[in-house]
């Protein structure tokens, strides 16, 4: 040990004699580590990053696929629940020592302190069961937790706050526990704060900032509350498995447990859906993650950008062995001096391979600090408006994984040193090894450059066919123009509005943000294109058989829109009319369907006074189609169009069954306005904030933003992902270029003789300028040779992700190799112009 402490200083003491040398690997290191791990950091708190509470491993989630919000009906693979069927598994599945519930999505709630005088701001909201954080295994940072006996009918409205929103809006106030909060205008208790860091069972962007016993959700979403609803599914849950439980026991307990449910009175179940009831299956699958639908959504980007950030590092290594390499040879006089005075092979390995080491691991603390920055850069680019509860510090995993990386570059590019150490020859290097014609000599550090400008190219051309698709999914038709047109989100539900009181509502919002100078229309709708939501039923045509049970060819989307509407947003009328101020409650109901339904359900007719219905065939004639839209994109860019349809805001159909009474009243509040302007107005967002203060101060806007940056947000992962991958495209073309002009210079400075005598016998600058760069371009013309088809491979391999644009794109192939030129020609005209410039006579005294 005091031998390798001796070696690892004096490797140090090398270092800081050859600051050049020392920097140049340092930075070329933490650019490749930095870079790794930064990506490192997000695919850790995405995909690998367990919740932060205690025991994670001992937690179970019911069902093993990704669904969100609420559902009607048979799942058959099941992983959303009702309150009812919680309550079931919850009593009599001894296998769990707490099953807890968790809603599947989050509200908005409306939250003030009385007689603050402040008007009412929005919060994210999330109903959970008495047992849920407790199950979870922590602690409150303050008060105390939601407890069972605040879940039950009857008990006082209680609340807990995140710590984030504690502090940021409250400024860590103690007062603020046992204090009354308005949420939605119910007074409730706020009992405790959530120890920071928490962010609930999932990870999501816009993490709760209160916790609500499921026992409230009646008090908060009065008529419209699905509490008691025991055939609608909108509950995650999570069990904590007792110890000595077997989980394959469980889920087959379980498993039977559900068909026993379902084959009760209780669950309401339809007598055509009986038959299906024996197909329905239960999976239990790892809860120590939490629900990670984000984790899906961004898995295979994540992967691809881990994949490309692995390319960057070997550039970087490549670069590390081409600097390891060079001074190696440069030392080789030195070390064979060492030798010839009996210096151990054993003893020159271990020091060559350790200054490797101590480099690399240099690199990699700087790598860790760069990482630090490009973790923050990649939330902003992934996440430019919103928060994420990602921590962009470092954490264990993550700086195991630096110094791995770190430790691993050094050991597999010190090899090569090493034994060049062990096999110098001591009396061929006092001869004078290091002066060398043509090109001999550097054979290792030629194909490294080669290696790097492959890899390089392979990097450009990714880069820009992600751009470019990133560009098509930006320039395709929506089925709308975004122009001029703003959003302006806001609940009445959050303001206490009954579904009764709707209609009176929403013509007095209308009125007012109308009054404002400059804007030409407004419209309300439950959904808003591009906004990913969309409610599904399936669709029973009058005159036709109804759908068979399970068919999603009967499914159709459901929009609930006011007048003017599609004017509103610029959407196309194809045949009839859309929505209109006739259309009211006494009147007749009708609809307006999109291109796609049209085709699907009446297969070349004419749409135009067709009836359907939902929920049921007895409903088939409840609408008559009154127009027929181009088609719009409601859920995502990459989603297939669906049949759609819309209906007036206010129309209302008069079910019978009570789970249809319920979605009706669901689906009342359009918290969706549009609002289209003549033009830029100025001030439009304050003149909004006000007009709806007017209306009701107790209203909170949750949002404005432009139709737009609306569409935009719809891209926010590929945006990342193209704008990273050209970052590191840049990055290794940046790495190339350095790995290039490192070979090339030292060429240069090992035929400094040979280039004196050439210029002695008459050679003139200009021949020994084309020499060089000529030395250079080979290598790169090399790598193209590779390249060029591996980028081709590579783009089959990403054809995933591509819209529209070709794996083998030519011009995008052209573009990229000619930057990869230009950047070969200034990274060899330099030592090509400081081999021109070299003196005969003083070349020929140089040894």
């Amino acid at each position: 040990m005091p031998a390798i402490v001796e070696d690892i200083r004096y490797a140090l003491r090398q270092f800081r004699k050859a600051p050049g040398f020392t920097a140049t690997a340092i930075l070329t290191l933490a650019l490749g580590i930095g870079a790794t791990t930064a990506i490192f950091s997000l695919v850790h708190a995405v995909l690998l990053k367990s919740l932060p509470v205690a025991q994670p491993s001992e937690l179970l989630r019911i069902g093993d696929v990704e669904n969100c919000c609420q559902n009607g009906g048979l799942e058959d693979d099941w992983s959303l629940f009702s309150y009812d069927q919680y309550r079931d598994f919850r009593d009599h599945t001894p296998g769990f020592s707490q099953l807890a519930a968790f809603q599947s999505s989050s509200d908005m709630a409306a939250v003030r302190r009385p007689g603050s005088g402040h008007p009412a701001e929005s919060l994210t909201s999330e109903f959970v069961s008495g047992n849920a954080l407790s199950t979870l295994g922590i602690a409150a940072y303050a008060g105390r937790l939601i407890s069972p006996d605040d879940d039950r009918k009857g008990a006082a409205p209680v609340a807990m706050m995140s710590f984030r929103t504690w502090q940021q809006k409250y400024g860590e106030d103690r007062a603020i526990l046992g204090s009354t909060f308005l949420i939605d205008g119910q007074p409730f208790t706020i009992i405790g704060i959530t120890p920071p860091g928490f962010f609930g069972e999932r990870l999501t962007s816009n993490p709760p900032s209160l916790w609500v016993p499921l026992g409230d959700e009646p008090l908060l979403r009065n008529s419209s509350s699905i509490l008691d609803r025991p055939n609608i599914e909108w509950l995650n849950l999570i069990g904590r498995i007792s110890p000595g439980a077997n989980a394959k026991q469980i889920e087959a307990k379980m498993q039977l447990e559900l068909r026993q449910w379902l084959l009760s009175p209780v669950s309401e179940l339809s007598s055509e859906d009986r038959p299906l009831v024996l197909k329905q299956t239960l999976h239990l699958s790892a809860g120590g993650g939490g629900v990670q639908r984000m984790a899906d959504n961004y898995k295979s980007g994540l992967h691809l950008l881990m994949w490309i950030s692995s390319f960057v590092l070997l550039i970087a290594c490549a670069n590390m062995a081409n600097l390891m390499l060079v001074r190696s040879t440069v030392r080789k006089q030195q070390i064979s001096v060492r030798s010839a005075l009996g210096a151990p092979r054993s003893r020159l390995v271990r020091q060559a391979l350790l200054e490797s080491i101590t480099l690399s691991v240099l690199g990699g603390v700087a790598g860790v600090a760069l990482a630090y920055g490009g973790t923050k850069l990649i939330l902003h680019l992934a996440f430019p408006d919103t928060y994420i509860p990602i921590d962009a510090s470092p954490s264990v995993a993550v700086l195991g994984f630096a110094f791995g990386v770190s430790l691993l570059t050094g050991v597999i590019f010190g090899v090569a040193p090493a034994w060049m150490s062990s096999h110098a020859n001591p009396i061929e290097a006092l001869r004078g090894a290091n002066r060398a014609t043509g090109q001999q000599g550097n054979l290792t550090q030629r194909v490294l450059v080669i290696v790097q400008a492959s890899v390089s190219l392979v990097l450009l051309c990714a880069a820009g066919l992600l751009t470019q698709s990133l560009r098509n999914m930006q320039n395709q038709n929506f089925g709308f123009d975004a122009k001029d047109r703003y959003m302006l989100f806001c609940g009445p539900q959050l303001a206490g509005y009954r579904s009764d009181q709707l209609e009176p509502f929403y013509r007095k919002l209308h009125d007012a943000l109308m009054s404002i100078p400059g804007v030409t229309s407004v419209s309300a709708s439950l959904n808003s294109p591009l906004d990913g939501n969309q409610s599904n039923f399936s669709v029973y045509i009058e005159g036709q058989a109804p759908p068979p049970q399970g068919s999603n060819q009967s499914v159709s989307g459901l929009d609930r829109v006011s007048a003017d509407y599609f004017k509103t947003i610029g959407t196309k009328i194809l045949q009839g009319r859309g929505i209109t101020e006739q259309d009211t409650a006494s009147s007749r109901k009708v609809a307006v369907v999109n291109r796609t339904f049209a085709n699907r359900f009446f297969k070349g007719k004419s749409a135009m006074g067709q009836h359907f219905g939902v929920m049921d065939q007895k409903y088939a004639g409840t609408y008559e189609i009154v127009g027929v839209t181009e088609d719009t994109q409601y859920l995502g860019p990459f989603q297939p169009i669906r049949p759609m349809y819309f209906v007036a805001g206010t129309q209302h159909v008069q079910y019978v069954e009570p789970i249809a009474q319920t979605w009706e009243k669901m689906l009342s509040y359009m918290n969706a306005i549009e609002i289209r302007t003549n033009g830029h107005v100025p001030n439009l967002e304050s003149q909004v904030r006000r007009a709806v203060a007017q209306v009701n101060p107790n209203l909170p806007v949750i949002s404005f933003k432009t139709l737009a940056e609306q569409v935009k947000s719809a891209f926010d992962q590929q945006s990342m992902i193209a704008t990273l991958t050209s970052l590191f495209g840049v990055l290794a073309l940046l790495l190339a270029s350095i790995g290039l002009y490192g070979v090339t210079a030292y060429s240069v400075e090992r035929r400094t003789n040979e280039i004196g005598l050439r210029m002695a016998l008459g050679a003139d600058r200009t021949a020994v300028l084309r020499m060089v760069i000529r030395g250079a371009f080979q290598q790169i013309f090399i790598g193209l040779a590779i390249g060029v088809p591996a980028a081709v491979g590579a783009g089959y391999a990403i054809s995933s992700q591509l819209f529209g644009a070709k794996p083998y794109d030519p011009v995008i192939l052209l573009l990229t190799t000619l930057t990869l030129c230009i950047a070969a020609f200034f990274a060899g005209v330099i030592p090509a112009r400081r081999a021109a410039s070299v003196e005969p006579m003083q070349a020929l005294r140089m040894e």
